[in-house]
């Protein structure tokens, strides 16, 4: 294989995290007696929570202030008096619980136990390793590199660099990091040196001039891709 190492992130890449959101949220949102809260909010805390996380990877705030101001400046748009801190509480305990996986994401692990696979995600440690250990996916990963317990969120290149030293890896040219996110999965994977896959099931258009090594649609195409030799490409 050209590949033996493997990245991958976790939201929207291996679990499906449209499915894990809403059930988290339609359960916060009955626990504070808001029982049509997503429904009603959701596009309004969707551009909230989009724009904090684009500050997260930017470095601008850190992910705990992310957790609780998302839901502070949701009540305060909405002119609502709940507890941000506790609403993120009760919304990430609820999310730790989600496992919904993504189509193809089991036979893609299971199929390429012959690499060594590993996570890196930008998120919250226990609702992450949590979401993990409750999934299918328990037994797949070598090691769970997590933004909170690294210090370092993607596309920081000090997040690769705790990721390479925990698998005690030094060949760049060997590892391939799997990502839905052009901004920080494939943006950071190119800018440490090391092929990027752009998990992209919808088809969307880049615009931002952000060009991974390969691009696929379906999880299970990534099976064919590391079998290729450095000079192929696998087509889309």
């Amino acid at each position: 294989m050209k590949y033996e190492v493997i990245f991958f992130d976790v939201d929207d890449t291996l679990i499906d995290f449209g499915i894990s959101e809403k059930n988290a949220m339609d359960k916060a949102f009955h626990r504070f007696g808001i029982p049509e809260g997503w429904l009603a909010y959701q596009a309004t805390y969707s551009e909230i929570n989009k724009r904090l996380w684009l500050e997260l990877e930017q470095g601008i705030v850190s992910l705990d202030e992310l957790g609780v101001e998302r839901f502070s400046r949701l009540f305060s748009a909405h002119e609502l008096s709940y507890d941000a801190v506790a609403f993120n509480e009760e919304f990430l305990a609820n999310l730790a619980q989600e496992t919904p996986l993504i189509q193809g994401a089991q036979e893609v692990c299971s199929s390429l136990a012959g690499c060594r696979l590993a996570i890196i995600s930008n998120g919250f440690a226990e609702v992450q390793k949590a979401r993990i250990a409750a999934s299918p996916l328990r037994h797949a990963f070598e090691q769970l590199i997590i933004s909170q317990e690294a210090g370092f969120q993607k596309p920081d290149a000090r997040i690769f660099d705790y990721a390479f030293s925990k698998l005690q890896v030094t060949d760049k040219s060997k590892a391939l990091i799997v990502g839905d996110s052009l901004t920080s999965d494939i943006r950071g994977g190119h800018n440490y040196g090391i092929d990027t896959c752009w998990f992209n099931p919808q088809g969307k258009e880049n615009r931002l001039g952000i060009e991974p090594t390969y691009e696929i649609r379906d999880l299970t195409h990534l099976l064919e891709l590391v079998r290729l030799t450095a000079d192929e490409r696998l087509p889309i």
